[in-house]
């Protein structure tokens, strides 16, 4: 994973699927094949895919753990993109859903028939006679992982992914299980595929702890995640710093999962008051320890604003045009500041796991410096200087070389 930056897909909503079910099968997994290019020309080597499996909408109910959602297409389909994307030494990530599944889940159709007491009904979680709903989703069942036979069902639908190739697994709603319930499930999984990583999805609690209790190698950091969009809204990048030294603390016991956009959360691009904001928040993610992702369309500036309502991620959630010759033009500027910061991760591989020392902190700018093969990093941030020229790439000084920068921030790296 230290060499992993992964480009996250939502698939249905990338190849333009129907938003329900379907009748019959139409092959679309393709048109992501037909962007690895792309991926790679970005500077990534992952493709992280959400939802691929068989549900009644947007994925997450998921009604066939063992069967490709036919809006996408069939198992070979997978197989196809898999071994395409191994040939250019692209891993896969899939997303399992495994926290609830869809009331069209045929366990839990013949739970609603037997009851809570039956071999289904205890499959599930229920209140009284009524089954529990995920946070208020009607259409979402809680599983109950305290039942052996729903651990080893997931432990079974890891491992037939994992056999065909899968490298990666991003465990949905992590933080709704509890982690000691993982732990079996991981061990089993782990003893048929021993180099397989897995990271869970994280928005509160206590990173550490689930990490060590229940034996996933990563969780997603909403915490630094908040604290880049909100310090720069707010320009009050103490909250910034705070950030970064949370970060530096779960180095002891895992290397995060970082981002600035996912399928779940208003686009980066909509979200900061001051777009002039956006390069500073790709030199964080990349400057910083973790293991980063880029969330399609980020790269290129894309809207997207996320509301509370039936369909209301579809506008995070977009098609993706033909090739990237349909790509609005004035995205390119993003995309290949992309490139260059990504270009610095790989020079400088160790930022993996580098801690990072907050220097020089206000309200309005502040000193990062990290560490690591003899050599040091600064990133600088200054956000009264949005206005000003980029500082030129080239030394500053006999010591230090300005490896990137824009307006209101650069890139130093120096020989320690």
């Amino acid at each position: 994973m230290e060499h992993v930056i992964w480009w996250q897909v939502y698939p249905l909503g990338f190849v333009g699927a129907e938003t329900a079910t379907i009748e019959g099968t139409v092959h679309r997994l393709d048109h992501i094949v037909d962007w690895f290019d792309y991926l790679l020309e970005l500077g990534c080597n992952g493709l992280s895919l959400g939802p691929v499996f068989a549900s009644s909408t947007h994925g997450y109910d998921t009604v066939d753990h063992f069967r490709i959602d036919s809006r996408l297409g069939e198992t070979e389909d997978v197989e196809r993109l898999i071994t395409a994307a191994h040939a250019r030494g692209i891993k896969v990530m899939l997303d399992g859903v495994f926290n609830h599944v869809g009331r069209e889940h045929p366990k839990f159709i013949e739970a609603l028939r037997g009851g809570p007491e039956s071999e289904a009904g205890q499959w599930f979680r229920w209140d009284g006679d009524q089954p529990r709903a995920f946070e208020g989703h009607d259409i979402l069942v809680t599983l109950n992982h305290d039942n052996p036979a729903v651990q080893q069902y997931i432990a079974e639908v890891m491992t037939h992914w994992l056999d065909l190739g899968v490298d990666a697994w991003r465990l949905d709603a992590a933080y709704a299980i509890a982690p000691t319930l993982f732990a079996p499930v991981l061990r089993s999984v782990r003893a048929r595929a021993p180099h397989a990583w897995f990271v869970g999805e994280m928005i509160h609690g206590d990173y550490n702890g689930y990490v060590q209790a229940s034996g996933i190698d990563s969780v997603t950091q909403y915490e630094l995640w908040k604290a880049i969009w909100s310090s720069l809204n707010d320009e009050n990048l103490y909250e910034l710093g705070h950030a970064v030294e949370r970060n530096n603390d779960m180095l002891d016991t895992f290397v995060p999962a970082t981002f600035v956009g996912n399928h779940d959360v208003t686009r980066i691009a909509s979200v900061l008051s001051d777009e002039r904001k956006i390069p500073v928040t790709v030199a964080l993610l990349f400057f910083l320890a973790g293991v980063p992702s880029v969330y399609y369309g980020d790269e290129q500036g894309f809207r997207g604003v996320k509301e509370e309502r039936i369909g209301g991620d579809d506008a995070i959630r977009p098609e993706f045009p033909t090739g990237p010759g349909d790509l609005a033009p004035h995205g390119r500027g993003l995309f290949q500041l992309h490139q260059e910061l990504i270009g610095v991760r790989r020079r400088h591989s160790w930022l993996h796991s580098a801690r990072t020392e907050v220097r020089d902190l206000s309200n309005q700018a502040v000193t990062l410096v990290s560490r690591g093969n003899d050599e040091e990093l600064t990133l600088t941030i200054d956000l009264t200087g949005l206005d000003s020229d980029p500082v030129p790439h080239g030394p500053m000084d006999e010591h230090r070389t300005v490896v990137s920068s824009g307006p209101g921030w650069s890139i130093a790296e120096s020989t320690t």
